[in-house]
């Protein structure tokens, strides 16, 4: 699917707003055609796509050029296997060809600042755990572009984060550095079809000036019944809407499949968030 309307029916569930064909190119329609890949086929990388991956990721912006991330590539069956249980035994963890687990990482700087005969105080603080998260995300965003664009297919693995201390060991993580989610990369099974997700309206998301929640009702009502439709149409077994599905997603520390006890996890591995 290459046609901009196209696209953005898709992506919203509805005709959402028209766009000019001089404003569109091909980087737009890569962005709007993503969707979840949970199914790969048997073909390997080639040689080299790791990497210009990577240097795709390392072409993000960063905080102050810290660069206070890292990533670890696993290919090994074995240990995507163990990956895979901690990570709430999702399968297509086990068949991706590669499967990348981002990092925050503060050990890099504790190991410069105390060469530099520096005491790295500044690293035990909060600010730099979310820094380093951030930017995780942005380096393993730029690879979700760059790996698309290639024709293969992603997914992002949250639950990578339901056992941090035991993915740490799998992976040998040293202090002060946390797997943020990981990513499955391949090609997409072609027997298997995937569709593109309706998102929120622009009206429940995009703020003029300030932020006003009291606008949203209207739009989240709407988006309500475009996610109905699309359960049905896909035939997901999702009770209700959208509304009621992700209300109980938070709706009890349960519901966080072991991420309640972040904090704890994270201070087990090194990191104090003052």
């Amino acid at each position: 699917m290459t046609n901009p309307q196209e696209l953005l029916h898709s992506r919203y569930g509805e005709k959402p707003f028209q766009t000019q064909e001089s404003d569109w190119n091909h980087i737009l329609t890569t962005l709007l055609s993503h969707r979840s890949i949970r199914s790969y086929s048997l073909n390997l990388l080639p040689h080299g796509i790791l990497e210009l991956i990577i240097a795709s990721a390392q072409s993000a912006a960063n905080s102050s050029n810290l660069q206070t991330w890292s990533v670890v590539a696993v290919e090994d069956k074995q240990r995507k296997e163990e990956l895979s249980k901690l990570a709430g035994n999702q399968a297509h963890i086990r068949q991706c060809p590669l499967f990348l687990v981002w990092l925050a990482d503060l050990a890099r700087l504790a190991h410069i600042a105390e060469s530099q005969g520096f005491s790295g105080d500044g690293l035990e603080y909060l600010e730099m755990f979310v820094m380093a998260t951030v930017d995780a995300t942005l380096a393993a965003q730029n690879a979700v572009v760059a790996a698309e664009s290639l024709g293969l297919g992603t997914v992002y693995i949250g639950g990578i984060r339901n056992h941090p201390e035991e993915v740490a060991a799998i992976l040998n993580l040293p202090t002060s550095v946390f797997a943020v989610f990981g990513l499955c990369v391949g090609y997409p099974n072609p027997e298997v079809e995937t569709v593109i997700k309706p998102r929120l309206p622009q009206s429940a998301v995009l703020h003029r000036e300030t932020y006003s929640l009291a606008v949203q009702e209207e739009a989240l009502s709407h988006y309500d019944e475009i996610m109905k439709a699309f359960y049905q149409q896909q035939q997901m077994n999702v009770a209700g809407d959208w509304s009621e599905h992700s209300a109980k997603r938070v709706a009890t520390s349960q519901s966080l499949s072991g991420r309640d006890r972040l904090r704890e996890a994270l201070n087990n591995l090194g990191f104090k968030l003052r």
